[in-house]
């Protein structure tokens, strides 16, 4: 296995460069950005207010080498994760797979309501939800199908500054006009037993699933076969999309207690409630001008998460499948093969929200709590990738990082601790 891959050359100035090669870190914040922040960071801030804050940082920093990890395997050896996990062993490689696409399909089902309900805000008509949803997966399978790699890129660009810009905007109105609290009493505690539910969720989907470290890399390596990249640049562009989910982690949680913490308001346990109860608020507190501003923010938000996790899950399960068979393809078929598995992803998760839509919630709770549990071992495999794997020293894990991740893997392994002891015993 080669430490160092060379890319085809580009032109231009070092700056133009290194902007060109933005995508697969801002597509992983499109992707990351979704339940994790507008409901998980929101209602964080509405239940708790700032009490959260620290630990909703804490947990995007003790993940951060376990993502980057993904970036220095593609980097420095010219393979995805998904090779990595299948060097480990072929066990390692079907319990991956099995895990994603069942991620995927729940995933995408969700997602997809998610949007399809917002959508609605902007339709002059009633149309219903089984019908916005199948105009949902098709708009993001027509953009996929269309421009492929090229469009997901720009797409999740244009879709990350107008949500940064938007939800900047929102955060310095909401400071200017908070919402009038109806009691003084403090906010609950959440680190108490009966939180414990709550922080599980939080901690598996923020800022994502571990697995979402294996979509980034699969499309840094598509990313390199187009164009010039450097470790500097990919580092760069990671760093940007991993630290900008973090700040509007707290921008989200800034929003739930600015605008819904101490109202008295009783929140809607749904997802898609909560959004529109977080619309509906943001427009009697700030302005019924609002309503459509905030209802944007929350679209583009849901809407980037749906059509990259289409197109990096079905990725990266392709190539799964690929290792799996161990036949040697070339790139039309493999191309074709992802076609195909998005095109299964999107069919099933259509098919849940036709037949099975009221079991949608629970297989959702199902997922996140899988993601919780699994968390602490994908990112020990990925950090055994690393650190076993020889690396260029401008991608290797230098003493602070190997320390950074010691204490991110107690930090992640001992939360699963209290929660097998809270399912268990309490």
């Amino acid at each position: 296995m080669e430490n160092t891959v060379s890319y085809p050359s580009d032109q231009g100035t070092p700056l133009s460069r290194l902007m060109k090669s933005l995508g697969p870190g801002i597509m992983m914040a499109a992707a990351a950005v979704g339940g994790s922040h507008l409901v998980a960071s929101t209602k964080a801030g509405a239940i708790y207010g700032w009490q959260l804050a620290v630990l909703i940082l804490l947990v995007n920093l003790f993940k951060y080498p376990f993502f980057r990890a993904g970036i220095q395997y593609t980097m420095g050896t010219g393979e995805c994760l998904v090779h990595g996990y299948a060097r480990l062993g072929r066990f390692y490689l079907w319990v991956f797979m099995i895990l994603t696409v069942v991620s995927s399909v729940i995933n995408t089902a969700a997602l997809t309501l998610f949007s399809a309900s917002l959508l609605g805000y902007f339709i002059p008509f009633d149309l219903s939800g089984t019908i916005l949803s199948v105009i949902v997966v098709v708009t993001c399978l027509v953009i996929l199908l269309a421009g492929h790699y090229k469009a997901l890129d720009t797409m999740s660009k244009m879709i990350m500054t107008v949500l940064t810009i938007a939800t900047l905007m929102a955060v310095i109105i909401a400071f200017g006009h908070p919402a009038e609290t109806v009691s003084q009493a403090p906010a609950p505690s959440p680190w108490t037993l009966a939180a414990i539910g709550f922080l599980v969720v939080t901690m598996g989907w923020m800022p994502a699933p571990i697995e979402i470290s294996s979509i980034t890399s699969v499309w840094l390596k598509n990313q390199c076969q187009r164009q010039a990249v450097t470790p500097k640049s990919a580092l760069f562009d990671f760093n940007v999309g991993y630290i900008g989910t973090a700040i509007l982690a707290i921008v989200f949680l800034a929003l739930g207690a600015l605008l819904l913490n101490g109202t008295g308001v009783e929140l809607s346990k749904s997802g898609i409630g909560f959004t529109h109860q977080l619309v509906g608020m943001y427009a009697a507190t700030i302005g019924e001008w609002s309503r459509y501003l905030i209802a944007i923010v929350a679209f583009f938000c849901i809407f980037g998460s749906t059509i990259t996790v289409i197109d990096g899950y079905s990725r990266v399960i392709a190539e799964s499948h690929h290792l799996i068979k161990q036949q040697q393809r070339s790139e039309a078929e493999k191309k074709q093969n992802h076609i195909v598995w998005m095109l299964i992803v999107s069919a099933c998760a259509l098919g849940i929200l036709f037949f099975a839509k009221s079991a949608l919630i629970p297989m959702l709770n199902f997922a996140m709590i899988m993601a919780f549990i699994t968390t602490p071992f994908f990112a020990l495999l990925n950090y055994i990738l690393v650190t076993k794997t020889p690396l260029p020293e401008q991608l290797a894990v230098g003493p602070k990082l190997k320390y950074l991740s010691i204490a991110g893997l107690i930090y992640l392994f001992g939360f699963l601790g209290v929660f097998i002891w809270w399912k268990l015993f309490l």
